[in-house]
């Protein structure tokens, strides 16, 4: 080994070590620096493990109420310890695969942290924080402090969770999603302030599990990226789920108890409410973690927290490239991942297509599920589309019924002069997995001709989206 490379790429999330692999398989010698854990806040903190969380609370979810299939379950419960044991060891395990990956792929791995000296030189220094799990198997080659060398620089350091003054998380009354991922205990009662992806998971989870939960939002919808007609009908269910939703409404000053925390909370008239709570998760989004890596000495641009680039992921310093989180929104690991490729192979002088965000998915692994792609009806509207909108109900599906689960719809939205395909919206179960049929649609530049032609298999729960396409054009079979 040595310290000169044709890419170093700084930060192991799916960006970071997806770009590594991708970089080794295109002949780049590269290398890859991380402080603390091998994939990210994504596998160790965050996509994977509050999967693991979720589905404990689905399975214990479907056993309290395994009358409604037939079946007699007896005094169910669960130790939250357990619930978290199990969440841990999947991102554990996980997180392994990834040290193997870029071992068998011949990538480097640089432990501490990286500052930019030049745009072809970096100085690695001891972490701030040793890695928090073991790494299993070890990575090839675990370097020590020093300096080193390449042609290519690509920032991929991620995000982390955003404070708002005055109600900063203290790991003990008020909460980041670091904290909700590992209680001690089980809450019976929070505040979750912010009602995005990851607030609105954790308020389902801890409802799922028995707390009482209040949701508060900022905006007139919760989940505010999503298409209003979808945001309406998941907040419908997650009401009668048992959570109690505040939108336009601020949590403007928590005080601390023996008890717990009182939030002060301002609502849309001005009014001010207290509400009562044992903990308050704080989810009002996150930021870029752009400090100390010498951006400014550099001159490389920044636009509110995040690094500026171009489609390709170039900064306006040349040989200097961002991806993933921290180059901005949709904070996303799949955005990450398709970046950093993207990134890399236009490095290695492949002719590729500039990112397309329209195109990004974007999941919300509640119960109901929520997943989107493309325009919602406003945005189509607002961009001067004159629009054909398809629906069709979860009730109306032999699947969703046979499966118990009746509640949701799938919404689909076509310009009316070409038939293409703008966007696609659902709230309902396995939602997260279907609206990969769409994303592949809109990729290949599917008209509603095409969908309507294609062979949908029976029963499924994608036999809905065919007929959400048949509903824009008024040729519904099933409703």
């Amino acid at each position: 080994m040595s310290d000169n490379y044709d890419l170093i790429i700084i930060g192991s999330g799916p960006g970071g070590y997806v770009t590594a692999i991708r970089s080794a398989q295109l002949g780049l010698k590269t290398a890859i620096v991380e402080r603390e854990h091998l994939g990210g806040i994504c596998l160790n903190w965050g996509c994977i493990p509050t999967k693991a969380l979720l589905r404990s609370a689905e399975v214990y979810h479907q056993m309290q109420n395994a009358k409604e299939y037939g079946l007699k379950i007896e005094g169910a419960s669960f130790d939250i310890g357990d619930v978290v044991k199990r969440s841990r060891s999947v991102s554990r395990r996980l997180n392994g695969g990834v040290g193997g990956l870029l071992k068998k792929n011949k990538v480097d791995v640089i432990w501490g942290e990286a500052k930019i000296v030049s745009a072809d030189e970096i100085l690695v220094s001891d972490p701030v924080s040793k890695p928090v799990e073991p790494q299993n198997p070890l990575p090839r080659g675990i370097l020590g402090n020093g300096s080193y060398t390449a042609k290519n620089i690509i920032i991929a350091t991620g995000a982390r969770p955003r404070a708002l003054p005055g109600i900063e998380p203290d790991n003990n009354r008020i909460w980041t999603y670091f904290d909700a991922m590992v209680p001690k205990t089980m809450p019976k009662s929070l505040v979750v302030m912010g009602s995005g992806a990851i607030g609105i998971e954790f308020a389902s989870f801890y409802n799922s599990m028995g707390a009482q939960v209040t949701v508060i939002e900022l905006m007139d919808n919760i989940m505010p990226v999503e298409d209003e007609e979808i945001s309406a009908l998941a907040k419908k269910q997650l009401e009668k789920h048992g959570l109690k939703f505040h939108n336009s409404a601020k949590v403007v000053k928590v005080d601390k108890t023996d008890k717990g925390i009182i939030a002060h909370v301002e609502m849309k008239d001005g009014t001010i409410e207290k509400i009562e709570a044992e903990i308050l998760i704080s989810a009002v989004g996150v930021q870029g973690n752009i400090e100390n890596l010498g951006l400014e000495k550099l001159g490389i641009k920044t636009d509110r927290g995040c690094i500026s680039i171009d489609g390709f992921g170039r900064t306006n310093i040349a040989g200097v490239f961002a991806i993933g989180d921290v180059a901005g929104p949709p904070m996303l690991a799949h955005k990450a991942e398709h970046e950093g490729v993207i990134c890399v192979e236009k490095i290695a002088g492949l002719d590729v297509h500039p990112m397309d965000k329209n195109q990004i998915p974007g999941c919300t692994y509640c119960n109901p599920q929520v997943a989107s792609v493309g325009l919602n009806e406003k945005a189509a509207k607002s961009a001067g589309h004159e629009i054909k909108v398809g629906r069709f109900p979860f009730f109306a599906n032999g699947k969703a019924i046979a499966l118990g689960e009746p509640e949701g719809l799938i919404k689909t939205i076509f310009d009316a002069k070409t038939g293409q395909l703008l966007g696609a919206h659902m709230v309902g179960a396995e939602v997260t997995e279907l609206i990969q049929g769409f994303v592949v649609a809109m990729g290949l530049e599917t008209t509603e001709e095409d969908l309507i032609h294609t062979v949908f298999a029976h029963p499924t729960l994608s036999e809905m989206m065919h007929e959400s396409v048949l509903d824009a054009y008024g040729r519904v079979i099933h409703m």
